[in-house]
């Protein structure tokens, strides 16, 4: 599929040499003149980007690929050797560090409490990766993707509430910055888990795909003709906070009957304690 939309401020040049790494990826190996069948653009452009690609070491050229007639065409692959991304991802009880190579295949990762207290917990978090980033010295990281099971705001960089963490307008972007080095990327963990699917998952093929997350939370992430859709408040599709019984039980945002009182993992915890007539609990996933 086509790659995910990318912000407006990006030159020509930075939006064809993100598409052509991300059909590199999807569909490697494979040739620059297949490239450039599939993208539309000029053999001339492909080939300017693919050898500036391969000079970054981002790229690597493997065996030749098979041609009708003529000279055989060198085939494209990710150098998935190239270098790494940190990712973060923020859960009420439990927050995970993982490395992943180029093609989204994790390496390691460890994980964290998550601590009530946001202040707290990004001292914590910052203190952590800086230990994680110590402990792997040879890792060359791209960047640090955190996700946050809540609404971000693109424009300020923030988190702007997350009512199962209790959380508002806290800036975790710069405090990691800050404590890395590292540029970091914020996006709401279903908005995420879609762009994942879209780009490494079996449905990568579809330009229109949702994917509703069932956690401590319900959310829900969009593609619509290979473009993620936010909104204009960057909460387009959620559901998880909608009421459908104003009687129901009370709700972490405060509402009663949201959906998430009904079908989260919570949810199931409750009813399932509720019929014990006792406390229930499960370790992490």
């Amino acid at each position: 599929m086509p790659p995910i939309a990318i912000t407006s401020t990006e030159t020509v040049r930075d939006v064809n040499r993100h598409r052509i790494l991300g059909l590199i990826r999807a569909r490697q190996p494979i040739s620059r003149a297949e490239i450039a069948r599939q993208t539309g653009l000029q053999p001339s452009t492909v080939s300017l980007i693919t050898e500036q690609l391969i000079r970054q070491n981002w790229v690597t050229e493997g065996a030749a690929g098979q041609a009708p007639r003529g000279r055989k065409p060198r085939l494209l692959y990710l150098n998935v050797e190239r270098a790494r991304i940190l990712g973060v991802d923020i859960r009420p009880a439990l927050t995970t560090i993982a490395i992943a190579d180029p093609n989204g295949r994790v390496i390691t990762y460890e994980r964290m409490p998550t601590a009530p207290q946001p202040r707290l917990f990004v001292r914590n978090l910052c203190r952590r990766l800086q230990a994680f980033l110590r402990a792997h010295p040879r890792l060359v990281c791209e960047g640090i993707g955190v996700t946050v099971p809540g609404g971000v705001d693109h424009a300020r960089r923030r988190l702007v509430a997350a009512p199962n963490l209790g959380w508002r307008d806290i800036d975790l972007k710069a405090p990691i910055e800050l404590a890395t080095g590292i540029p970091v990327e914020l996006e709401n963990a279903a908005n995420a888990c879609a762009i994942a699917e879209a780009s490494f998952g079996t449905h990568r093929e579809m330009k229109d795909l949702v994917v509703v997350t069932v956690s401590e939370g319900i959310g829900t992430g969009i593609i619509s003709g290979g473009r993620l859709v936010r909104g204009a408040s960057g909460l387009a599709g959620e559901f998880g906070h909608v009421s459908f019984d104003e009687r129901g039980p009370l709700c972490s945002c405060g509402r009663r009957g949201c959906w998430e009182v009904y079908g989260s993992n919570t949810a199931a915890l409750r009813a399932y304690s509720e019929a014990l007539g006792r406390t229930a609990s499960v370790g992490p996933a």
